[in-house]
């Protein structure tokens, strides 16, 4: 009767063990899954921090962004909503981080007769002057950010030797239709004369 015991005592012993081992290799595991994962999110974080810094550097050339005016003239329209970024004019994926345009915030527009002001949250503000507002137009994405059809208000303006657009979202999206109205006579302009065809009467 005792070698039966002793042999049951042993077996359970035996299979304590085990699960001790089984759970010290599992937390093992988990902690090298979570240091592994911890390892890519930095990687990728890095990655994207040097992509950001050699855009950059390829921008290098685009001047320093113009200060809004000290003392503004009337407000004929405003905008408060988001600044989603700018890229240069058709091409929704080149994104432009020069001079902070390449960071997202929260941000108040004003069309005066300088220019539209751009005031932002956490970021520098900057004047689009207003003989360099080449246009605006209702569009869906930009900088890789997609919204619905329509509910962004990119306004295209010409900086340095650049072209650019500039994606903003207000806050109540029935405002955008007002500022491609107000800027369309620039757009307009910059489509240049119309040139009569020849033979016409």
């Amino acid at each position: 009767m005792s070698h039966i015991i002793t042999a049951q005592l042993i077996v359970l012993a035996d299979e304590n063990i085990e699960r001790k081992s089984a759970e010290v290799t599992d937390w093992a595991a988990r902690i090298g899954w979570t240091v592994g994962l911890l390892l890519l999110v930095a990687l990728v974080y890095w990655l994207m921090r040097e992509g950001w810094k050699w855009r950059g550097s390829l921008q290098g050339d685009l001047p320093e962004l113009p200060a809004p005016p000290q003392t503004p003239g009337d407000a004929r329209l405003r905008l408060t909503g988001r600044y989603h970024g700018s890229t240069t004019a058709g091409q929704w994926l080149d994104r432009i981080v020069a001079h902070g345009l390449g960071a997202r915030s929260r941000a108040e527009l004003t069309l005066t007769a300088e220019g539209i002001t751009v005031e932002r949250t956490g970021a520098p503000d900057f004047l689009i002057p207003a003989g360099r507002v080449r246009g605006a137009r209702l569009d869906k994405g930009i900088a890789g950010k997609v919204l619905t059809e329509g509910g962004l208000l990119v306004i295209t303006w010409e900086h340095g030797d650049r072209l650019l657009d500039s994606g903003f979202r207000s806050d109540r999206a029935e405002e955008h239709a007002a500022w491609v109205q107000a800027l369309q006579p620039a757009s307009t302009a910059a489509a240049g004369p119309h040139t009569p065809e020849e033979g016409a009467a």
